[in-house]
């Protein structure tokens, strides 16, 4: 495939980063709902890293805490609206 730098980007993408990694935060944990909300839909799916701006060592952790959360009870699967 070949490139044609005449062409103009789509979008206007920007880094961003890590909210964990700049609070010096190693371990992500389940019982944190009100932080693993943030990082969740108005239907309750988990938000993909480039949205959120996680590095991939924490999107890790962050999937796994909300998996954990959601079977404990302290997340809902599916948002009240989708029910």
């Amino acid at each position: 495939m070949i490139k044609n730098p005449s062409h103009p980007k789509k979008g206007n993408l920007r880094t961003r980063e890590c909210r964990f990694t700049k609070a010096g935060i190693e371990y992500i944990d389940y019982k944190q709902t009100e932080t693993l909300e943030r990082f969740i839909n108005d239907q309750g799916k988990i938000l993909p890293r480039r949205v959120t701006g996680n590095s991939a060592h924490h999107q890790r952790q962050l999937a796994t805490a909300v998996k954990r959360a959601r079977f404990i009870g302290l997340l809902p699967f599916v948002a009240e609206n989708v029910r």
